[in-house]
């Protein structure tokens, strides 16, 4: 059933503007990541990252996003962030968005300044714990390829895109166990975000416009 609108809905135009010279003291001022659990709990999820790569680009920031290859087993066609599931050579999970991301679409680590994190989110499809990891480009990135057993396209997705009026709607679902929780849609030319990645991209865009980014 329909939601609400956009969190940035009461913002006059010139203030739907985001200015990436701030956004790392944003997202320290989120503090400790929360874990946002899904409708279906997930019993020992599985660790995995992604990257949020955001660069100044000639429509303004934009961000990296991936169209997933349709004969995966999991989320085939949809768009999200590039990431995996740690390994056990992993150091970290930052170096687990970091090495997802050259490999499935060869963004060199050494060009990502990581920002901060965003809440973490628990998703039952796919049995994972999601950390998703925010980072700046110094530059628009040259050189991405799509790895083309996990990525069918590159996007590269302005977020004023993402902040027009038409783009966004929310709609209201009911699980099983009558568990109630909003999902968030971004219609782009082309596509169609949501599940995980439209919540994340929701509570990144609130960050950036000095939002409460856990007011949903």
């Amino acid at each position: 059933r329909p939601g609400g609108p956009p969190p940035w809905a009461g913002l006059p135009p010139e203030e739907l503007v985001v200015d990436l010279s701030v956004l790392p003291d944003r997202l320290a001022g989120l503090g400790e990541p929360q874990i946002i659990d899904g409708p279906v709990p997930v019993a020992s999820p599985r660790p995995s990252a992604v990257l949020a790569p955001l660069y100044e680009g000639p429509d303004g920031p934009t961000v990296v996003l991936t169209r997933r290859a349709a004969h995966l087993r999991n989320h085939r066609g949809e768009v999200s962030f590039p990431g995996g599931r740690q390994e056990d050579q992993d150091p970290d999970l930052v170096h687990t968005a970091l090495r997802e991301a050259q490999e499935e679409i060869a963004l060199d680590p050494a060009a990502v300044e990581v920002i901060g994190e965003l809440d973490r989110l628990s998703t039952f499809t796919s049995r994972s714990e999601i950390h998703p990891y925010v980072g700046l480009l110094a530059a628009p990135p040259d050189g991405l390829r799509a790895q083309e057993s996990e990525v069918e396209r590159i996007l590269h997705v302005p977020l004023a895109e993402l902040l027009d009026r038409d783009a966004f709607h929310e709609e209201r679902w009911t699980f099983p166990g009558g568990v109630d929780r909003p999902l968030f849609f971004y219609e782009i030319e082309g596509d169609t975000i949501w599940g995980a990645t439209g919540r994340m991209l929701t509570q990144l865009l609130s960050i950036a416009l000095g939002l409460d980014p856990r007011d949903r």
